[in-house]
């Protein structure tokens, strides 16, 4: 069977990237594509490197016939996302990959991104699409919330350590280093190379990033009480890729046998042997994460590192994972690209 896939905000990086990795899919086929501003434009003028492929033109989302359509990727900002919808016919299976369904609560919604939810219909039957943690749920679900990239990083390393209760939720810092792309395609003078270039800096410093609410959310349902870690995210003039660095207080050795019995089964997590570190270079657009785990010169004490591509595993690649469950597919299916190298 032929899925007839259509992709909302195809103009933006995981837009794109969505493209690549369908374009792989024998089971996929992309019979639409939006981007209002950018209607009437064929995606090779906006993406050369998808030249070699035979895609629709693109359309406003007005246009889409959703009746011919069995799965939608959402990639439009936030805030925008849940107004389309909210409007989708209501039997259509979504991968949402904004921030708009991914907290539970309305309060802390408008809390972390300054406004009121307009779909909280929708938001109520949406599984928040970690997909190691929420597989089941997100098998049988319509509306699936695709996770933030640096959401993403920091549970891998941390949420099975809290689950199996051999960190302390209270003495945890999470240091991020993220790629330009993860501020999106939109035009910012902070993002111009002569301001971004030979150099990094730390953002949303003293707990300000929005990705907090869910750590918020995740890890305070794990702990049954409420669970606030200390985050830093900086930006690196990097295409792609994100480095976390978990400090952590327990055993070492106890650590990295949790981790490494958590993912024994994972297709796309790797834990690697103890004592190697990882780098973004080897997991580069691909759907692949990284983990390793090092004991500090402190006793106690141990740094847990995760890398992935935040286009990839950390957008996109996980919506297509979420799809292919949703869809019935093999869970691996497009997705098992290797990393390309150097």
């Amino acid at each position: 069977m032929t899925h007839k896939i259509a992709i909302l905000g195809a103009s933006g990086y995981t837009g794109a990237e969505l493209v690549r990795l369908i374009a792989t899919h024998p089971n996929m086929e992309i019979v639409a594509l939006s981007a209002d501003r950018k209607a009437g434009m064929e995606m090779a003028a906006v993406f050369p490197h998808l030249r070699h492929m035979d895609l629709p033109t693109l359309c406003r989302i007005d246009e889409i016939d959703f009746g011919a359509v069995d799965m939608c990727f959402c990639a439009l900002p936030h805030a925008t996302s849940q107004a389309v919808i909210r409007d989708l016919p209501k039997g259509l299976k979504i991968v949402d990959l904004s921030a708009d369904f991914r907290l539970r609560d309305a309060e802390e919604y408008a809390r972390w991104y300054g406004g009121q939810h307009d779909a909280l219909e929708c938001q109520a039957e949406a599984v928040y699409g970690l997909t190691e943690f929420y597989r089941d749920e997100i098998r049988k679900a319509r509306l699936v919330a695709g996770t933030g990239c640096n959401a993403a990083t920091g549970q891998y390393i941390l949420s099975p350590l809290f689950k199996a209760g051999v960190i302390d939720f209270d003495h945890v810092i999470l240091d991020l280093k993220c790629a330009v792309s993860g501020a999106g395609r939109s035009l910012k003078e902070n993002l111009l190379h002569a301001e971004l270039s030979e150099g990094y800096h730390a953002y949303a410093v003293g707990g300000t990033h929005r990705h907090l609410g869910e750590f918020d959310q995740e890890f305070s349902k794990i702990a049954g009480r409420e669970v606030k870690i200390q985050f830093t995210p900086h930006l690196v003039p990097a295409n792609r890729g994100i480095l976390g660095t978990g400090y952590v207080h327990g055993d070492a050795r106890e650590i990295y046998d949790t981790l490494s019995a958590v993912y024994a089964d994972e297709p796309f997590i790797r834990v690697l042997p103890f004592g190697e570190t990882p780098s973004t270079k080897h997991i580069r657009a691909s759907n692949f994460c990284h983990i390793g785990v090092v004991a500090d010169r402190i006793e106690g004490r141990v740094i847990v590192i995760a890398a992935l591509d935040n286009l990839t595993k950390g957008s996109s690649g996980q919506a297509l994972q979420n799809a292919n469950l949703m869809l019935g597919e093999e869970e691996t299916e497009g997705l098992m690209l290797a990393p390309v190298f150097p």
